[in-house]
């Protein structure tokens, strides 16, 4: 499996390198992991959901 760093994902998903750290501590990025101090991403990783936005539906 091939992996990026968060600098990497950081360009590549629009959002600030601590953001990612703080969603792969969060155990929100799927098959992330930390090696030390680093974490390593899948490179097919997807960015995750915005925990923060509801998405409605019209019924």
């Amino acid at each position: 499996m091939e992996y990026i760093s968060v600098k990497e994902a950081s360009s590549k998903w629009g959002i600030s390198e601590r953001r990612i750290q703080r969603l792969c501590l969060e155990e929100r990025v799927a098959g992330a992991i930390r090696f030390s101090r680093v974490w390593m991403i899948p490179k097919d990783a997807e960015k995750p959901a915005d925990a923060r936005r509801k998405e409605f539906r019209n019924e």
